[in-house]
């Protein structure tokens, strides 16, 4: 996500540059042919063209607020995955007694809990970034601006974070599974168990365990829901169509509008057609851009922050002391 104030319309205008130079061959080339070699049979009424505009706006507010709401869900969903990270850590401290962990690099089982959900987190980020056919990361745009800012998961490799929290039979176990977050939490399930069958957990303490990794799996559906089904593609085609469309008519439409102000006044017509097209169009790629929350663009859900929150104030709950810091935005980009 974007945690500077806003972004500069210098970044807006690099970004969206490709669409600027487009519009600008779409007004120039007919302002030339009607105002240069006289072909008045070019121009067309401005009424028709209203109507596709308004039909466009109506197309677009609708598309931008869906996605937005898409958005907006899947940071409550994180939401939800701190606060229950919150309701684990606490307990698997309290009620959980320090025996003996399976493997000498945790200090008791205690730690290994709570170092498995922190793999969880991990599993959990690293498939929500994998990329699919719908996502928009692979355009031109998209792809050069995420040169300004890092994504953790593109650049590292998940058998390599996940040896910082599990055992190296758990590591290869999970590695093995297609997905892998969902496994983890079944190792969990299969801990707390152990321990409720040896008598090492009060049963009423094991079923609340069991609830808070229910309600892991829970938003964990949350997630893969929302990366896994697109914005509908019908909705997002007539969109684009529409866009396209009426940016292609309104060079067409203002010609006479703006002879009526004087025989020069009809080169207006470039810039004019300029703004009103990059307006649309850059309402429509904001749209776009929102859809996918878990892609790893610049408005992301900043899931690789929040996991690294939540490790923080869970490895604190267990008193250790080489806590790792907050992750912080790179040219304002906070992922």
């Amino acid at each position: 996500m974007h945690a500077g104030h806003h972004y500069t319309l210098k970044e807006v205008l690099l970004w969206t540059r490709r669409e600027i130079m487009g519009v600008f061959v779409l007004a120039l080339v007919p302002t030339v042919l009607y105002a240069g070699l006289g072909w008045h049979w070019l121009a067309m009424p401005w009424v028709p063209i209203a109507l596709v505009g308004t039909a466009t706006a109506f197309i677009v507010g609708f598309k931008n607020n869906a996605t937005y709401s898409r958005l907006w869900e899947a940071r409550q969903i994180w939401g939800t995955i701190v606060n229950i990270s919150r309701a684990w850590g606490v307990p698997v401290r309290d009620f959980v007694p320090p025996l003996p962990a399976e493997s000498s690099g945790f200090a008791d089982v205690r730690q290994q809990l709570t170092y498995r959900h922190l793999a969880w987190l991990t599993a959990l980020r690293f498939q929500l970034r994998e990329p699919r056919a719908w996502e928009s990361m692979t355009q031109a745009a998209n792809a050069e601006y995420s040169q300004l800012y890092r994504v953790t998961e593109r650049d590292g490799s998940l058998a390599d974070e996940l040896q910082r929290y599990l055992t190296p039979a758990d590591a290869a176990y999970v590695l093995s599974k297609k997905n892998r977050a969902t496994h983890l939490l079944g190792l969990q399930s299969k801990q707390l168990k152990e321990l409720a069958d040896n008598d090492h957990l009060e049963m009423f303490r094991y079923f609340e365990l069991v609830r808070q990794l229910t309600a892991l799996y829970e938003q964990q559906g949350k997630c893969e829901r929302l990366k896994n089904f697109p914005y509908p593609r019908q909705f997002a085609t007539i969109n684009l169509f529409f866009a396209r469309l009426f940016v292609c008519l309104v060079p067409f439409g203002m010609l006479q509008e703006f002879e009526k102000l004087g025989g020069h006044f009809v080169w207006l017509t470039i810039p004019f057609s300029m703004l009103v097209s990059w307006i649309f169009l850059t309402m429509e790629r904001i749209g776009e851009s929102t859809e996918n929350p878990f892609e790893g663009g610049a408005n992301d859900v900043p899931i690789t922050a929040l996991a690294r929150t939540i490790e923080i104030d869970l490895r604190e709950l267990l008193d250790e002391a080489d806590v790792p810091a907050a992750l912080q935005p790179v040219n304002n980009i906070l992922m």
